[in-house]
């Protein structure tokens, strides 16, 4: 079997976010073999990368994404035939790709289709994991009927509505966790709150009972996996993590005593700040209902007091974008957000292993080193002195299962 050497880069310690080196990192096949300080002799066949003067970081790991939603027009979006939405996505998931993310994490709306279209190589994309289609209560986050649709007729349909199902009561939320698994998902998620994108819901809803939660965290853990829930509130983060929830999705308006719930449960936290500055920036621009731009202000603010919060109290803290449609090419502007509250090095790292441990993957992703896949980004420079270096990438070697893509600098 040939190998890949990459040889006297500097590499990124996500365990410590500290640099280590200069180093050689040895691939065979889709694995990392070793990682070591002394030179390793080629042989016939190696592909050899001289890294001098980059970073080698593990692969990106964006922990909540939605390739399935193609634009913020959702009036638009609902009358697009599956065919323009699978090749919008495809076209998304390769953009991921180019800008370093290895490993993405789909919070609703991507089926099993997509990740055979990756799987199968018919899509240059990141490895997608999906929950499938979130589950919401009606009149919830995933409910996108306006008040002028009549309702269902029968209270034991499980709907299907947008990106998500709506199933109310604990054995419909049963039934649709049971049917998301089925169809392979990587998790379940919730709607546990109000939110920006549905017409009806004001974000300081508390969504599902604890019963209800209780059901879908009791269906995943039997298939070994967990719940993700989208969570605005303190009363509505305190009730997904005491119902089992692990991943707190966005949570922009966490207090201290949500935070140290969190904490105790070991729950962690996903923060997506820039869908919310992308949103207020061109919401209206890129054709987001009225009444989606005019709720995001509620939260636009407080997301990076949450993540402070979050930190003081030790809770994991991932890293995630949430954006929609034509926002996705801002995706790594997230890296520029964050820094604002912590060092280019912990944003890094929370875009790793700390992912990588919130996806229940951190033996496998997150990390360079042996044994691990061999996801990898080779930035020119030092990230960790320079955030820039990924907020606006100009030229990356991206490297996903040992397979090598260059992606070339827009100004070369």
């Amino acid at each position: 079997m040939s190998r890949m050497l990459l040889t006297d880069g500097m590499v990124f310690d996500s365990s410590t976010a500290t640099l280590e080196g200069p180093r050689t990192v040895v691939i065979e096949g889709d694995l990392i073999t070793s990682v070591g300080a002394e030179p390793v002799p080629a042989v016939a066949d190696d592909e050899i990368i001289d890294c001098t003067g980059t970073t080698i970081l593990p692969g990106l790991i964006d922990a909540h994404v939605h390739v399935a939603v193609t634009t913020m027009d959702f009036g638009a979006l609902a009358g697009h035939p599956e065919s323009l939405r699978a090749i919008g996505s495809a076209r998304i998931l390769e953009g991921m790709l180019s800008r370093g993310f290895t490993t993405v994490r789909d919070a609703g709306g991507a089926d099993a289709g997509l990740s055979a279209a990756i799987e199968r190589g018919l899509v240059d994309g990141p490895t997608l994991l999906r929950t499938g289609r979130a589950l919401s209560q009606t009149g919830g986050h995933g409910d996108v009927r306006t008040p002028f649709v009549a309702g269902l007729t029968c209270a034991c349909e499980i709907a299907e509505s947008g990106i998500a199902v709506l199933a109310d009561g604990a054995d419909a939320v049963r039934r649709a966790a049971r049917e998301q698994l089925r169809q392979g998902a990587h998790a379940i998620k919730v709607m546990a709150s109000g939110g920006v994108a549905s017409p009806t819901d004001p974000l300081w809803m508390e969504a599902y009972t604890p019963e209800e939660l209780r059901a879908a965290v009791v269906e995943a853990e039997r298939r070994r996996t967990y719940v993700l829930a989208h969570a605005y509130t303190p009363g509505a983060i305190i009730r997904a993590v005491e119902a089992g929830v692990r991943s707190i999705e966005h949570g922009n308006l966490l207090d201290v005593e949500a935070a140290e719930t969190m904490a105790e449960a070991g729950a962690a936290l996903v923060p997506t700040l820039v869908t919310y500055w992308a949103i207020a920036e061109y919401g209206d621009a890129f054709g987001l209902p009225s009444w989606a731009v005019a709720k995001v202000g509620e939260v636009l603010d407080a997301g990076m007091e949450s993540v402070r919060i979050a930190l003081d109290a030790g809770v994991t803290v991932g890293f995630g974008t949430d954006l929609l449609g034509e926002a996705h090419d801002l995706q790594n502007r997230e890296f520029a957000l964050r820094s604002e509250v912590q060092s280019p090095a912990e944003v890094i790292a929370a875009a790793t292993l700390a992912n990588a441990h919130i996806l229940g993957m951190e033996d496998q992703i997150g990390v360079v080193r042996a044994g691990s896949k061999a996801d990898l980004v080779v930035v020119d420079g030092d990230p960790t002195a320079d955030i820039s270096l990924l907020t606006d990438p100009r030229g990356l070697d991206v490297i996903r299962g040992g397979v090598r893509r260059r992606y070339s600098s827009s100004d070369d």
